[in-house]
């Protein structure tokens, strides 16, 4: 998992902070809870995007508690592309890690409107793929004091982009598919993208073990070969290929090996 920068910790705080109530978020009928002085919205024109169109307008609104517009308020807004936490043992943990991007802090008009136009919904990082979820989430967040250690006066909207992606898969062949502690595993495939994506530097992962998601890791070539190497525990009993292409609107592919170790104890 990536080291939190600023960005993210804020990303992360904001998510926590709505999860446990302490920052006020906009109702369906974009009325004030009682007690707040102002409601926060946040939208996307279009909703979704795909691999030929990514991107979207951002807009929202700031009013008051009596629905009166509220000008010249400054209003935070991040892209926070999300990814599932690896967590086979079910621990009580974030089950999201978070890539934000700043993308500006726009103050609203007379009328309590805000707008970023022609926002790019992609990755922010060269960070890997792997796990990535397709939502991507706007976030806008305005803190009255501008503290976060205050959540008491920060209000917090978020809405997705639904990033539609395109199919890929991945094919494969054994040395062997009875393998025992020692053995050298090798496996060696090819990942197919869509048609005018380059293979070249999708990530290839080989999982042997439960607890484990990734053993070993290589980059496929240029033509989208790749081969993988592992010598094989007595305990190793998971062997899954994952793949992780560079571009987010194309999804990665799993695929479960038919290996057997037979070091491991009968059941």
């Amino acid at each position: 998992m990536p080291r939190k920068s600023l960005p993210t910790r804020l990303a992360a705080t904001a998510a926590l902070l709505l999860a446990a109530g302490a920052l006020s978020a906009p109702a369906a009928s974009a009325d004030a809870a009682p007690g707040d002085a102002y409601v926060l919205t946040v939208t996307t024109n279009p909703t979704s995007t795909n691999y030929q169109e990514r991107h979207v307008d951002v807009t929202g609104t700031v009013t008051k508690a009596d629905g009166t517009p509220a000008p010249n308020i400054p209003v935070t807004l991040q892209e926070v592309v999300q990814f599932t936490t690896w967590n086979p043992w079910g621990d009580p943990i974030d089950p999201n890690y978070y890539e934000p991007r700043d993308l500006g802090k726009p103050v609203t008009d007379a009328n309590g409107k805000f707008t970023i136009p022609d926002v790019d919904i992609d990755r922010s990082g060269g960070s890997s793929l792997l796990n990535v979820q397709h939502d991507v989430h706007i976030t806008a967040l305005y803190d009255e004091d501008g503290d976060l250690n205050t959540p008491q006066d920060g209000y917090f909207a978020e809405t997705t982009v639904a990033a539609k992606t395109r199919s890929s898969s991945v094919s494969y062949s054994v040395n062997k598919k009875k393998v025992k502690a020692g053995d050298i595993l090798t496996v060696q495939g090819k990942v197919a993208l869509p048609k005018g994506v380059e293979p070249q530097g999708t990530e290839v992962f080989l999982q042997t073990y439960w607890e484990q998601e990734s053993h070993v890791k290589v980059t496929a070539e240029d033509d989208g070969f790749f081969v993988l190497s592992v010598r094989v525990s007595s305990y190793d009993d998971t062997f899954t290929l994952r793949t992780a292409p560079t571009d987010l609107y194309v999804a990665g592919a799993v695929q479960k090996l038919p290996i057997t170790n037979t070091s491991l104890p009968r059941k």
